[in-house]
């Protein structure tokens, strides 16, 4: 079973989607803007990434730079931010059983097609 956390809002997001449906792949979407991720949750993404936290920012949005930019954190405190701050994260994560990629592009996606 394939998951997506999907801003259906962002561009690249869509594309990501709409590239597992073009291959016959109907994934559970989570829109992750809606509902909150807890933290165990988003630790558990990040080991399925693995990723640390602050790989998966989003460092463009104005949020990032207004509060986070030049600051120092600890993963932990990362990942509450990010459970704060969701539209900090890149998208769309897609997560097949115990692997991870973030769709962008959305060939990326391929490696959890087997």
């Amino acid at each position: 079973m394939f998951k997506v956390y999907h801003n259906p809002r962002c561009k690249k997001s869509r594309a990501g989607l709409q590239y597992l449906k073009d291959k016959g792949i109907e994934p559970e979407v989570t829109e992750y803007l809606k509902y909150n991720l807890t933290v165990d949750e988003l630790k558990d993404i990040l080991v399925k990434l693995n990723k640390k936290p602050e790989d998966i920012l989003r460092k463009q949005e104005a949020v990032y730079k207004s509060e986070f930019k030049g600051k120092k954190f600890s993963d932990d405190e990362w990942v509450q931010i990010l459970t704060e701050h969701p539209k900090l994260m890149q998208r769309p994560i897609v997560v097949k059983d115990y692997k991870a990629v973030i769709g962008d592009p959305p060939e990326k996606i391929d490696t959890l097609i087997k």
